[in-house]
């Protein structure tokens, strides 16, 4: 969600973004990137996110302006096996994400935010259950978004998002998830078609690495050192209508050489309006 413009942040006062994801899965891929079962699992999930910006600078931080965001989705999960069908699903709120500390460097060619999270397990879990919609743990996260502009007019635009997550223990099994770092980036180009009217165009990508151990009452030394790694390359659009304060969009990623996790690809379509 953070590959492209990844460093900038709203003009002051509240913004409202709403995206809507899509991610499917086939294939269940082994710790040298063999496939090890096949089937299909879907989750549709659309995140409602409310953004404050401050209006002054904190000159003791180098002028920058804090900011705060909250993110409350609503997701839709299906699973279903090669040869049994429809095994589980379920629907409804999931797990909210708070971000309660946002500080925001604006410079003439560069755009940096250093943010600290939190994911709360809002979302409806029970150990061993079939409709969960929540991951039933807490998970702090630290991160860091970088926008460089590589014109002076900022037209041609370099991105990354840099994202640690610390994992707490799952709610009734004992297991505590591998920490994750993840990266997201993209090179895009703006072109100014009107005045009333903006066209971003580019590539993006985005990896994921599990750095620390699984661990758990029945979680076997073979599952524990199975670390996942995920990699995903595509291409993504975005619409500025800065009369209106209004941004579109829409990103297309493919995963690939995925290891000890699921592969499979996302779309992601959002609208965000400034008051």
């Amino acid at each position: 969600m953070n590959a492209t413009n990844s460093g900038v942040t709203p003009g002051a006062g509240f913004s409202y973004a709403n995206a809507l994801l899509f991610y499917s899965r086939d294939q269940l891929r082994g710790p040298n990137g063999e496939v090890l079962a096949t089937g299909r699992q879907s989750v549709l999930m659309d995140l409602n996110t409310l953004v404050w910006v401050g209006d002054s600078e904190i000159w003791l931080l180098g002028g920058a302006v804090p900011s705060a965001s909250a993110t409350v989705p609503v997701a839709n999960n299906s699973l279903t096996a090669t040869g049994r069908g429809e095994l589980s699903g379920g629907e409804g709120l999931a797990d909210s994400y708070y971000q309660p500390l946002i500080l925001a460097w604006r410079k003439p060619r560069t755009d940096v935010r250093a943010v600290y999270g939190f994911l709360a397990p809002t979302g409806r879990f029970s150990a061993g259950a079939n409709d969960n919609v929540g991951s039933g743990y807490w998970t702090s996260t630290v991160s860091g978004g970088e926008t460089f502009y590589l014109t002076e007019n900022k037209a041609t635009a370099l991105s990354a998002f840099q994202m640690y997550e610390f994992h707490t223990e799952q709610e009734g099994t004992g297991i505590h998830p591998g920490d994750t770092f993840n990266l997201d980036y993209s090179l895009t180009q703006t072109f100014a078609l009107h005045e009333a009217l903006r066209l971003q165009l580019g590539l993006v990508g985005y990896n994921q690495w599990q750095t620390t151990d699984k661990t758990g009452p029945n979680v076997t030394p073979t599952e524990a050192n199975a670390h996942y790694v995920v990699n995903a390359l595509g291409f993504a659009c975005n619409v500025v209508l800065p009369v209106w304060k209004v941004n579109t969009g829409f990103k297309y990623f493919k995963e690939f050489a995925n290891r000890s996790t699921f592969q499979g690809y996302s779309l992601q379509f959002t609208v965000a309006v400034k008051f």
